[in-house]
Parts: C-alpha cells; structure tokens; sequence
C-alpha cells in the first residue's frame, strides 16, 4: 500500500522524526512510505498552487496518511499548522476525508499530549479515520524495545487500512456561532498604577477580537500599546536549527525584527495581554510562528513574575486542549496566568464584564506580586526539563545549563533534603516490626502528615 507522510520537521529528510519513518520503510519493504517535507517547503506550498495541488493529489492517491513531526512549543512546527490551515482554506479537506492516519511526534517527553490531541482532531475534523499515535523520546530508536514496538505500531496501522477497521472519534465537531459583540460604555476607568501593560494580537480583521481589544484597553485611564504581529518583520518560523543553544543567539538575529520586538517589548512589560482567534483547534499560525521563534530564548524561564490575560474570540471551552497548551506555556514560563476572557457569551455586556474584570485582576495581581503554584502541567514540563538539561541535553543546550544553576533549578536534583531522607530511612526500618508498622498505618500517618504544617498555621507570629 501506499503512506504518504507528511513531514512536519523544518530540517526536512534529517529531522530525527523521519529516523524513525525510515526505519519502518526498512522494515516494510512491500509498502511505500513516500516522505512530502511540508514544513521546510512551506513558503513554497503556500505561493505556488501547483505544488500544494500536487501534494493534495498524493494524498487522494494515497491509502493513509502518517503525520510525522517532532514537538515544537506543545504542539507542530508554526510551518505545519500553516500548511493544516492552507487545507480549509483551499477546500481540500474532502481529499483527507475517509483517509486512515496515524502520528508519530518525536521529543523529549514535554507536552507531547497535546501536540497529539490537536493532531488527532484535526484527523476528526477532516473526516479522517484517526488509528493510534507513537510518542517516542527523540533517541528511543537507539533501544531495541521501542524499534520492536514502532514496528508493532506501523503494522497495526497497515492493518487497520487493509482490513478498514473501525475507529473512534475522539473530538467532537466544534459548534459556534458568536453573536456580533457591541462594546457598551459606563466602567469606571482602571489605574495602570505604572504598570508596563501590552496587548499583542496577530490580527485586527475579526471585529470581535478587535471590539475586544478595544475594551480591554478602553478600560484604563493610561494608553495601552497594542502590538500587531503582522507589523512585525518575521523572516520565518523556528528551524530548528537549535543554535541559539549556546547563548540564545538565534538564527535569524539581525536578519528580522522578531528579537528586538521580543527582547524590548514583551520582557520590558508588567502585564502581557494574547489576543487571537481560535482557528483549527489552536490559534493562527502567525501566533504559532510567535510561540515557536520565543525558543531564542531556549528553555529558559524569561517571563518570570509577568502577569498573563488571555483574549479569545472563538469557543474556548470547546477547545481545552488549546486552554491547557496555554496553561502549561505560561506556567513553564513562570509567569501567572491570570485569566481568559472569550465572546462565547450571549450578550454583549457580559463580554465586557468579563474584560473589564480580566483587565482589573491583571493590575491587582501585578501590584501584589502574585503567583499561584504550579499544577502538575508546570511542575511535569520543569521536572522533565531538569533531567534533559542536568543530563542528555547539557550540551548543546548550555545557555540553559548556566542559567538553572542560576535559578538553582537543579537544587533538587537528585534529592537532597538530608533531614528527610534520614527520617524515611529510620521509619523503613521501624517498618519491619509488625507491631509498629500497624500502629503507623492505623493510628498516626494521617496526623503524621500535617503536623509540620500545623505548626506554621498555629504559630501567632507566622
């Protein structure tokens, strides 16, 4: 039978997600696995239509589909979301529509959940028939139990196409219908307080959006700069590339305007506002190019302390996998997620309360110096992050390794709370007496387990 893959690496044939296509052409000899390299010929698919054309003609020829791409920011490369987007808005669907597909994501295991959610429901989306994902870790294939299995996941896959099996669909269809927002006036004017306050959006032609960020801003007596992305000289999205490693010096520095807008706009702000449309699951791919070119920065948090608000026309609570990518991005950030404010309501006021009350927490919490703790999304991503810098990814990755020593990020790693891990050795080995242990477990653990605590609560000077 006949694979096309559709290679969302902008490194093109040696990306290391196309390793592990080639090890299963290998291995399958009696199928073709033809590779299209999407996100290293994106400008090129997008301004000629004969080569887009060709490549919607190999998948109607095709018996499925394998979306091969490796993580780029909790999702696909800026590049291969273009290219999804390219697919609606030339009506191509339809050549997608009753294919089988599958995805392969190589990383190194942050995140890696949601890049294939949103894959997964774009296959929904486009009718497709949606067979399994493979997730390895970006060196896996070194180890003969993950060969064994991507084996195992390419034949499940060729036998879900022969044998035209059945498969669930796991997102259902997105219903919206957003009214005609029409700001109303009458709220009292909030105080900057000499907060630094941007708004940043990638498009002013939803008039939703753009009402939106017009109440935002209308909200303060100050001036609130707004930011077009479109305005921005952006060359190009992340390649890749991973030479910005060293000391964050990307790629494109000096060749277009996205770094000095990065460095002097959005880490000289207080309090950043992301306004954008829900498109395909996520936002546009001029915020995914946004989000992706970010990585000059590596995986180094430099958005520390910043009050986060969130501007959404589009049915957000329809799309949660795009509210826990944004989640898990701010919180890995270490910046404070303060809130979201969307137009899925029915009525116009309610939109502007909601604003108006994103725009007062924004300041409130700015003022404060609030943070609220990491839940497991944050915690995960910087635990992960921690053992790839401490270990496999030191180099190249030493712009990193020199700022966690800074952050101490690697204080806890390994364990090294001397007085507790002497506490759990000695009640290890209480643990051996029966007696004992029974009296632990029936009669203490639970008290045992605030009484620390409990001394923080009761202490009048604390």
């Amino acid at each position: 039978m006949k694979i096309i893959v559709l290679n969302g690496s902008p490194k093109g044939d040696i990306s290391v997600t196309m390793q592990y296509v080639r090890y299963i052409q290998k291995k399958y000899p009696q199928h073709e696995l033809k590779t299209i390299n999407i996100s290293q010929n994106i400008n090129q698919i997008e301004k000629d239509k004969i080569v887009f054309e060709g490549i919607i003609r190999e998948v109607r020829e095709s018996d499925g589909i394998l979306w091969g791409f490796p993580l780029y920011v909790f999702a696909v490369a800026s590049q291969y979301k273009r290219f999804i987007e390219l697919v609606s808005e030339r009506n191509a669907v339809d050549a997608f529509a009753g294919k089988y597909a599958a995805v392969i994501a190589t990383s190194v295991k942050v995140s890696d959940r949601t890049a294939i959610n949103y894959m997964n429901a774009v296959c929904d989306d486009f009718g497709m028939h949606y067979v399994d994902s493979f997730s390895p870790h970006m060196d896996d294939l070194l180890q003969e139990d993950v060969r064994n299995n991507l084996l195992m996941f390419a034949q499940h896959f060729f036998d879900a196409i022969a044998e035209k099996q059945i498969t669930a669909k796991n997102f259902q269809p997105i219903s919206w219908q957003p009214i005609r927002y029409q700001p109303e006036a009458g709220f009292k004017k909030l105080d900057t307080t000499g907060k630094k306050v941007l708004v940043v959006t990638d498009s002013l032609e939803n008039e939703n959006l753009k009402k939106m960020i017009h109440t935002f801003r209308n909200s303060f007596a100050q001036d609130i700069e707004l930011v077009n992305l479109t305005d921005i000289d952006i060359k190009g999205g992340c390649l890749g590339c991973i030479r910005c490693g060293y000391n964050y010096e990307c790629v494109y520095t000096g060749k277009d305007g996205f770094i000095d807008f990065y460095n002097e706009k959005i880490l000289a702000s207080d309090v950043i506002i992301f306004a954008g449309t829900i498109k395909d699951r996520y936002l546009s791919s001029l915020w995914k190019k946004y989000f992706d070119r970010s990585f000059c920065k590596t995986h180094t948090p430099v958005l520390d302390g910043k009050q986060i608000g969130v501007l959404i026309s589009g049915p957000l609570s329809q799309v949660p996998n795009l509210r826990e990518i944004l989640e898990t991005y701010f919180e890995y950030q270490f910046a404070n997620l303060a809130g979201f404010a969307t137009d899925e309501y029915k009525s116009s006021r309610k939109i502007d309360k909601e604003i108006y009350a994103l725009a007062g927490r924004v300041i409130q919490l700015a003022k404060q110096g609030f943070k609220k703790p990491k839940t497991s999304l944050g915690v995960g991503v910087w635990k992960v992050l921690r053992d790839e810098i401490y270990g496999n990814l030191r180099f190249p990755f030493v712009a990193d390794y020199n700022a966690y020593e800074e952050l101490h990020v690697f204080d806890s790693f390994p364990q090294n709370n001397v007085q507790k891990l002497k506490h759990n050795d000695a009640m290890m080995s209480m643990l051996q007496d029966e007696k004992i242990r029974r009296e632990i477990y029936h009669n203490q653990l639970t008290i045992s387990m605030i009484s620390e605590i409990k001394k923080v609560v009761d202490d009048p000077e604390l």
